[in-house]
């Protein structure tokens, strides 16, 4: 066997697009987010020769075999196929049970032997499709997929981030951050977790309000999941993390049904650690009581497909509901009892639709909530006991009811044997709903463990939410897309529209209770709390007394906000010779953000051009080895919450205040102002609720974010079971979008340029702008007009803007062989610069492309270190092994090293305040640098899951038992602590505590049955 001709002739056949006519699916040679497959090979040279496919639904292909006997089959539906060769009509030879992978090539050979077979010997010469070759020489990009084949056998967490963390790369993120329903996030070699984009069946179901996570399917209605971490085509776009694109299952010509219950008891629960305080007097005291919050969890899910008209009609559904209850115990800050009840349902549908041989429709639907409910209740620490109940939960973490359900089309129209168009349009509507809880007449209590202690102690009250958003607040995502194949000669091109539009309607949040919280604090006695001197825009005098001050908290951000995103792209597949194929491809990108009142703040439609190149090499013509690298850039547009804070009429004050006294409820008494510079509340950004001016919400020349990525590695068979391999990955965040708080220096800009400080008008708090690069800004003036005001590095004291992460990875798998499975992954990689991207994960800053980084000089002096998502050694092992007959074991394994730590605190050796005042937050700690990691980091974990499952031959093995034990060693470590240090005199009494640590060993028992 030659694959080289294999691959000349899959792309090099004119009538390649014309043998899927009738599949009901896009191309599988390059469009978008790709829901199909293909077939090639080589036969022996001969004569009056055809391949057929054949699939469960019934669907044949037949293609003729060229004279140096190549063929290819392309834009299949996944499924299991049988491929036979054909020597004058009748079937000589053929391959079972061949599964096709989601946007792979597929290579089915057929050996010199077949020549000479016939028909009648046929059954002697079928064999099965687990001999074929493992290395897809077609593919340049870096892809994981998993099956539902081995979804059925693997331990895993039902979730797409789950599946996720298979790939090579993959870390779980943050916990502060979660997707829309509450799961869990991952970072992508090395970006942050809002830079990923999701699919379903080609659907984009990426938040569209900040950018975490995006709904996802039941999981027993996943056929493939892909993870693509990087390489990835032109039709892919806005993520610069990587991409989760799900393909659901669809009905067959035979029905099939199935039923499925897990459990979750809390009787099989390892108990949580404690946490105790590590700084200050506390020090070894019990800060956070834990070893009880436990959530019992049941999953019910049910499926069912098949034909409504065979060989036509064909349904899916697919129906999931998850529930889980316990409590949850609060810190001693602000000690209470949440008992939690969380309703996950989930649902799919799927309906494809041959209209005729050549126009096919599939129509998709799906939807994912979370209804959230707690009741709360005061916890006592000195003896343990859980008190009075105090009312309900306005928002838990953070709404009570959201979701999202999602409706798409997709028409496929094979127009001649050579162009293919596909078209996709579709809505997804969230809902988030939050509903008002505890004691709305009294004021939210924050820092309670900040309170003068010679007055009072974590006195807190009924109100423990400090804001809350509209409930009316929903989203709409619109998606529209169309491909263009067009074959000819050795090149396959593609070229399509790819457009989305979001509206966020009656979104943000506000202060609760009256209308403002109490949030305490304190610092050494005459120390400014904000600013350095009278003169300073935020300045606030130091407090008197002991150090121990309030401030009078108040937050607003309401408005509705849209978006849309264009992009076009081109491709080129191009197989040069025998062994070395091409794709060369181009995409141009728009993006643009509007505030409340319809007029774009963000404009960036100039040409954004993303060329993506990528090469293979079929070394050995024959799939045994192959070499193959890539290089691309990719562009990341801002979701729709940034306008909420950097163009609408935000509002964020503090008034501060000493005080002599403090209530029941946790109220402030006796206060007395503190001077400030306004005279009463600041903001240090500038937020008094005032609307914002379009012109001057970001800078006039910024351009959008972009990472430059590049890849080399290579794919061997060690045998014909074994392959292994290795990958070097380079990614360099070339441009970035944060916001600028440094109002002074612009300033100081205008002045030394000559402008009479007279004319000069309101500077705003911040700007969105590039970080480490030059940028212009329009500032009002008192003639009705602007200043253009050019400000560089030397002008803000900023350094260059750098997040690089560096990869290598090792690999060594065996494919399913009907007896095992298993792969190994290690991954040593280097993630380090000065900003970890549109958010921070290690101060739980979700604000996107909002952060603390770049508001000023001082808060980015030291910043540059390992960042939040780096975890330099990274090895996974997981796998299935047949053990009998009706016995399945299966095994997950996870080796990691820690993320790095951060000690943040006040800035300089001598601890102060500086510009906008933030507080805690430079890269200093007891007076010394600290750049992230200087900490140290995280203790590694190792994490063992394992499950074994029962599957009798009395039942006809359609019943199964399943028990699955995750953390099977009962490794209990810290994954993230809490970084804000204080001053070496007044430690934050939180400083190094854990916030959140490795799930305890717990099991899960399943009862399943198939039909």
């Amino acid at each position: 066997m030659n694959s080289r001709h294999n691959r000349a002739a899959m792309l090099g056949r004119r009538t390649a697009l014309a043998l899927a006519i009738g599949l009901g699916t896009v191309s599988g040679a390059a469009f978008a987010q790709s829901t199909t497959g293909s077939i090639f090979g080589q036969v022996p040279a001969g004569a009056g020769q055809t391949v057929t496919a054949t699939n469960e639904t019934g669907v044949s292909r037949t293609v003729p075999v060229d004279a140096a006997g190549r063929y290819s089959i392309s834009s299949l539906p996944l499924g299991n196929y049988k491929v036979t060769l054909n020597k004058d009509g009748a079937a000589v030879d053929s391959r079972s049970d061949v599964t096709l992978r989601v946007g792979a090539g597929t290579e089915v050979g057929f050996g010199a032997a077949a020549s000479a077979a016939t028909a009648s010997s046929l059954e002697g010469v079928t064999v099965s499709a687990n001999a074929l070759p493992t290395i897809d020489v077609s593919a340049v990009d870096s892809r994981t997929v998993i099956t539902s084949e081995q979804l059925s056998k693997l331990p895993l967490a039902r979730t797409a981030e789950a599946i996720a963390l298979l790939a090579p790369g993959a870390v779980a993120g943050s916990s502060f951050f979660v997707g829309p329903t509450g799961n869990p996030l991952v970072s992508i070699a090395g970006s942050a977790v809002t830079e990923n984009a999701y699919y379903i069946n080609g659907f984009n179901t990426t938040d569209p309000l900040s950018g975490f996570g995006g709904i996802t399917l039941p999981y027993g209605a996943i056929d493939q999941q892909e993870i693509l971490a990087g390489g990835y085509g032109a039709a892919y776009g806005r993520s610069s993390g990587g991409v989760i694109s799900q393909v659901g299952k669809r009905g067959t010509n035979d029905w099939h049904f199935g039923a499925q219950v897990l459990w979750e008891p809390n009787g099989t629960k390892a108990n949580p650690m404690n946490f105790y305080s590590q700084v200050g007097p506390n020090a070894g005291k019990l800060y956070d009581d834990n070893r009880s919050d436990k959530l019992w969890r049941t999953t019910y899910s049910a499926y069912a497909g098949g034909p409504l008209i065979k060989d036509t009609l064909f349904i899916f559904l697919a129906a999931e509901q998850e529930r889980r209850e316990g409590e949850q115990k609060t810190s001693s800050a602000a000690p209470f009892v949440y008992k939690q009840s969380y309703r996950n349902p989930k649902f799919y549908g799927k309906v494809d639709w041959n209209i005729t041989d050549s126009n096919i429709l599939e129509v998709t639907g799906a939807s994912n909530k979370q209804d959230y409910d707690a009741s709360i209740f005061e916890y006592n620490y000195a003896d343990k006991t859980k008190g009075d109940y105090v009312g309900k939960d306005t928002a838990g973490a953070p709404l009570n009811k959201s979701g999202a359900d999602l409706y798409t089309a997709k028409f496929t129209s094979y127009i001649t044997d050579d162009l293919t168009l596909t078209a996709l349009y579709g809505k997804m509507k969230g809902t988030y709903y939050t509903a008002s809880g505890g004691d709305q007449s009294l004021p939210s209590i924050l820092q309670a463990n900040q309170q003068d202690p010679l007055i009072g102690s974590n006195i807190t009250n009924a109100n423990p939410a400090a804001t809350t958003a509209d409930p009316k607040h929903k989203s709409t995502n619109t998606n529209f897309r169309v491909d263009l194949s067009y074959h000819i000669g050795d090149h396959m091109l593609v070229a399509g529209i790819d457009n989305q539009k979001v509206l966020d309607k009656d979104d943000g949040d506000s202060t609760t209770g009256p209308g403002y919280a109490w949030e305490y604090w304190n610092t050494t006695a005459g120390t400014p709390i904000i600013g350095t001197s009278p003169t300073d825009a935020a300045y606030v005098a130091p407090p008197g007394g002991r150090g121990y001050y309030v401030a009078r908290y108040v937050y607003r951000t309401a408005s509705s906000v849209r978006t849309t995103q264009r992009a076009q792209y081109i491709e080129d597949t191009w197989q040069v010779s025998d062994r070395w194929m091409v794709k060369l491809g181009l995409r141009n990108d728009q993006f643009t953000n509007y505030n409340q009142d319809g007029v774009p703040y963000l404009k960036l439609t100039t040409p954004q051009w993303a060329p993506r190149l990528g090469a293979t090499w079929d070394v050995n013509g024959d799939s045994s080895l192959k070499i193959y690298a890539n290089a691309g850039r990719y562009y990341l547009a801002l979701p729709a919450t940034v306008a909420l804070r950097s163009a609408g009429a935000s509002l964020y004050t503090r008034e501060y205040f000493n005080y002599t006294g403090i209530d029941s409820n946790g109220i402030p008494t006796g206060l007395t102002p503190i001077f400030s510079s306004t005279g009463g509340p600041i903001s240090a950004n500038s937020e008094y609720g005032i609307p914002r001016d379009p012109k001057t919400a970001a800078a006039t020349d910024i351009k959008s974010e972009y990472q430059d990525e590049f890849i080399l590695g290579f794919d061997a068979a060690l045998t014909d079971k074994w392959t292994y391999g290795a990958k070097a990955t380079v990614r360099k965040l070339r441009n970035a979008i944060d916001d600028v708080g440094d109002s002074g220096a612009i300033l100081r800009k205008m002045e030394r340029s000559g402008i009479d400080p007279d004319t000069i008008g309101d500077i705003q708090g911040s700007y969105l702008f590039n970080p480490g690069r030059a940028n212009t800004f329009l500032i009002p003036n008192t003639s009705g007009g602007y200043y253009s005001v050019n400000m560089n590095n030397e002008d803000f004291g900023f350094p260059h803007s750098k997040r690089n992460y560096y990869g290598l990875e090792l690999y060594l798998d065996h494919a399913w062989d009907g007896k095992y499975q298993v792969r190994f992954d290690y991954v040593y990689s280097k993630s380090y610069g000065n900003s970890e991207g549109q958010v921070r994960s290690d101060i739980r800053q979700d604000n996107v492309s909002a952060t603390v980084d770049w508001d000023y000089a001082e808060v980015m002096q030291y910043a540059n270190g390992e960042l939040a998502n780096s975890r330099k050694h990274n090895l996974k092992i997981y796998g299935s092994y047949q053990l009998a007959p009706e016995w399945l074991v299966s095994g997950n394994i996870g080796i990691a090293s820690g993320a790095p730590k951060s000690c943040l605190g006040f800035y300089g050796p001598d601890e102060t305040n500086p510009n906008l005042g933030y507080g805690s937050y430079y890269h200093w700690c007891d007076g010394r640098p600290s750049p992230p990691g200087e900490a140290g980091h995280n203790p590694w974990t190792y994490i063992v899951t394992g499950s074994v499952e029962y599957r009798p031959e009395w039942a006809d093995k359609k019943l199964a038992f399943n028990v699955t034990v995750f953390n099977l060693l009962n490794q209990r470590k810290e994954t993230q602590i809490y970084p804000i240090h204080g001053s070496e005199a007044k430690p934050n009494p939180r400083y190094d505590i854990p916030l959140y640590q490795t799930t305890p060993r717990y099991a899960r028992f399943g009862i399943s049955y198939d039909f």
